[in-house]
């Protein structure tokens, strides 16, 4: 399966950007999906996550502020930033994790987009 995230951009401090995830490829699977973002000089940390069966989890700096969903329809994720914060500055990425593979004992269950750079200035 294929990840291309969209959606990144400028944007000052108390303002919103909408992220999308598009997965192409083998989507018949079933995948829990979620974000992460990379700060510079920082680890690559979970900012939200969401189930097949919709269970959603949060990064407690993000509770309240942003807002995962899926369409499975549209094979699409977003996440909806709203109250941007200098430190939500970030590469965001999109991650898909195949619980069929993973479940089967496949070594290659992980997907990974490209990332996309958000910006809030201050």
């Amino acid at each position: 399966v294929q990840l291309q995230a969209s959606g990144g951009g400028l944007v000052q401090s108390g303002g919103s950007l909408r992220l999308s995830c598009l997965a192409s490829g083998e989507t018949h699977s079933i995948y829990i999906m979620g974000w992460y973002r990379q700060a510079p000089g920082r680890l690559r940390e979970l900012v939200a996550s969401i189930t097949p069966g919709n269970t959603i989890e949060y990064a407690d700096s993000v509770q309240g502020r942003f807002t995962i969903s899926r369409d499975n329809t549209k094979n699409t994720m977003y996440l909806q930033m709203n109250s941007l914060k200098p430190e939500d500055t970030a590469v965001y990425y999109c991650h898909g994790r195949d619980l069929v593979s993973a479940l089967l004992g496949k070594t290659e269950y992980d997907y990974w987009g490209q990332g996309t750079l958000v910006t809030v200035s201050s």
